[in-house]
């Protein structure tokens, strides 16, 4: 029995190692478009390339998910599949998949589908493909495992640190209003993804050791007793790092992770942002 995991590409990693035997995992790619130019979100992609290019044009610019096709060839390349999306409220990724794994079963009604909506994006993402493999490890059933991934998201935490909205209100992810606090010089906005999904601002701070400040006040209230813990960043080692010394100072059983952020979350993050995910007890 042949076991594929799918995410989209905003779950910020390309391929995984040693994995169980009869197990694949693999992304789809979301692209990003700037006038003519698409660039494929996939390990091949420059981040600091695009991200260069995008802050030097003044035209349109915006970001398109994987069609159903690119989610049924992955789907048919195995017995049981599960997908991971980007958050249904900020993608047509989730419907995408569900279209897909709709045409696939209904032509090949022995296969396995199940597409789990993140509501989230990144390191939830990720938490959701590594507990995926983990139960396949141990023998779980297919449904036992499609249940215990849809409520993996009410026991993770995500939040960000951002200093321009500018290509989420673009793209109509973030209202106008709210991310006009971003434009203020010197200011950071603190964000988390809300239970709907949603990008929810909770804070603001001047210059980024306050913002950071802010992220460990939040992981505290939200529970975070020491874990495992994602930090994505756009091109801001120095700030990932600065974040990671503090968890482990006030958490010191943190298991933490610094990666780049894939291309898609770096066009909507932007340059120097942060995102970070991390399990909750």
């Amino acid at each position: 029995m042949s076991w594929s995991i799918v995410a989209d590409s905003s779950v910020n990693m390309y391929h995984l190692d040693d994995l169980p035997a009869g197990v694949s995992f693999t992304t789809v790619p979301l692209k990003i478009r700037c006038g003519e130019r698409e660039f494929v979100d996939n390990a091949a992609l420059n981040t600091k390339e695009m991200m260069e290019l995008l802050d030097n044009y003044n035209g349109p610019s915006g970001s398109a998910c994987p069609s159903p096709e690119e989610w049924a060839e992955k789907f048919l390349a195995a017995d049981n599949s599960i997908a991971v999306t980007i958050s249904s409220q900020l993608s047509g990724s989730y419907n995408s998949a569900c279209i897909a794994a709709k045409m696939v079963m209904e032509e090949h009604p022995e296969k396995r589908i199940h597409v789990v909506d993140s509501l989230s994006v990144g390191a939830e993402m990720t938490f959701i493909v590594e507990r995926a493999i983990e139960l396949i490890h141990q023998g779980a059933s297919f449904d036992l495992i499609a249940y215990e991934l849809d409520h993996l998201k009410d026991h993770v935490g995500l939040q960000f640190v951002l200093c321009s909205f500018e290509n989420l209100v673009k793209n109509g992810r973030m209202s106008r209003i709210s991310g006009l606090v971003a434009g203020v010089l010197g200011i950071r906005a603190v964000g988390r993804a809300s239970t709907e999904g949603k990008i929810d601002m909770f804070g603001k701070a001047r210059g980024e050791t306050k913002a950071l400040a802010l992220i460990l006040e939040e992981m505290d209230r939200s529970g975070f007793k020491g874990g495992k813990v994602y930090i994505d960043h756009v091109h801001n080692p120095q700030a990932a790092h600065m974040l990671a010394r503090a968890i482990t100072a006030k958490w010191p059983s943190a298991q933490i992770q610094v990666r780049m952020c894939g291309g898609l979350c770096s066009f909507y993050a932007q340059d120097q942002g942060l995102i970070l995910g991390y399990m909750l007890a």
